[in-house]
């Protein structure tokens, strides 16, 4: 059975291509040198910097392995291409928060590109409990988003 095709947006997918040329570029060659350097000082079996080279090396070959993967099992979306209705990938929603009574502004993207932490708004997971409620609404429309603590929203404006 194929594998599913992972949804990333052109800004992702530069993104994780300058990640991933970095990684190669700059991290690999780094953590080789850390590494020849840890040997040259001898005994393996209690270096602390080899460990930590080692330990490095593992999760720089690991991310790039996960990066190849994706960009093995992508599926580019393209909004211009899209004739769907109401909010999709790619918009910026603004949300007035009916529990806390609070505007709230984020971006929906696919769960590769999502970061809650992002400027100058959040990057949420059109699959996240928030995306889900969020996608094919309209202005105006008030929804329940299904959440372990459940509440509801009212969509105040998106944009493309």
């Amino acid at each position: 059975m194929p594998e599913e095709k992972m949804k990333l947006t052109q800004e992702g997918l530069d993104l994780l291509t300058k990640e991933y040329r970095h990684l190669i570029d700059v991290e690999r060659p780094d953590v080789i040198l850390a590494l020849q350097a840890a040997r040259a000082q001898g005994d393996l079996s209690e270096n602390a910097d080899y460990d930590a080279a080692r330990d490095r090396q593992a999760k720089i070959e690991s991310r790039i392995q996960e990066i190849e993967h994706i960009f093995d099992n992508y599926e580019l979306y393209d909004p211009k291409d899209k004739k769907a209705k109401g909010i999709q990938l790619t918009d910026t929603v603004t949300y007035k928060d009916l529990s806390e009574n609070e505007e709230v502004t984020v971006k929906l993207v696919s769960t590769i590109e999502a970061n809650p932490f992002a400027e100058p708004y959040p990057l949420v997971s059109i699959e996240s409990a928030l995306g889900v409620a969020l996608s094919g609404k309209s202005v105006g429309d008030i929804v329940n988003v299904n959440s372990p603590d459940p509440y509801d929203v009212e969509i105040i404006s998106f944009s493309r």
